[in-house]
């Protein structure tokens, strides 16, 4: 749907009222394991702040999928990039700060998954349309965020036991869920993103987890950003599909 990133906040508003507008056909997961994708930017580890428009940043990104026997992950492929921010950082414009880094990371894969995990909302938004959402229009890509906390939305925390859930309501609506990944850890806030619904965002984080609170991909291509920043921003090669 969306072809370019805006450049200014006016753009960038008019943009997410159509996309929070839009209704692209619903994605239905496959029966069999998923390749399930992830990127994520980082940022210089000295900046504070709301940072500025050209701060270095490297984007990475990862696409797992989990074997049946013993959920054991399999590498398909990963891609890290050294950008620059192309804003500073506002509420509700994320986008401007880090949409096309991430788009780039996306790009740089050998191979498109079938779902993208991003550290940002979807509906949980002053315009019902962030950055996770506006992610998936530009690539084309079903996509779920996967927060830390809510950004507006709220909701009671969910049992303590791994699989539980609970809504996130925004204005009375449901935008989101509290989701237990680990039992005795804190909840994450999952997010449907482009042409994902709760219950597909759901099912997806719940069968990237492996372990640990946050699901594999992202812990991937984490460290591959990371990685990236320690050694002065070089380029990393992006790995050829595991056959």
């Amino acid at each position: 749907m969306t072809q370019l990133w805006p450049t200014s906040p006016a753009e960038l508003i008019v943009a997410q009222r159509a996309l929070a507008l839009a209704t692209p056909e619903p994605w239905v997961p496959a029966s069999t394991p998923l390749a399930i994708g992830a990127v994520v930017v980082v940022f210089a580890r000295h900046q504070t702040g709301r940072g500025a428009r050209g701060d270095p940043a490297w984007a990475a990104a990862a696409v797992m999928r989990a074997a049946t026997v013993m959920r054991r992950w399999r590498m398909l492929g990963e891609a890290t990039i050294a950008t620059a921010a192309a804003a500073p950082y506002e509420p509700g414009l994320l986008a401007l700060r880090e949409g096309p880094s991430l788009e780039a990371a996306v790009r740089a894969l050998p191979l498109q998954p079938d779902v993208l995990l991003i550290d940002a909302t979807g509906r949980d938004h002053p315009r019902r349309a962030g950055l996770a959402l506006h992610l998936g229009a530009v690539t084309d890509l079903p996509t779920v965020g996967v927060t830390h906390r809510p950004l507006l939305a709220v909701g009671p925390w969910p049992a303590d036991e791994a699989g539980a859930y609970s809504p996130l309501r925004l204005d009375g609506e449901c935008v989101g869920a509290w989701v237990r990944t680990r039992a005795g850890a804190r909840p994450l806030a999952v997010h449907p993103g482009w042409r994902t619904t709760l219950e597909s965002a759901i099912e997806v984080v719940l069968a990237s987890v492996h372990g640990h609170r946050t699901p594999e991909p992202i812990r991937r291509a984490r460290h591959l950003a990371r990685v990236g920043r320690a050694i002065n921003g070089k380029h990393g090669a992006c790995s050829a599909p595991d056959k």
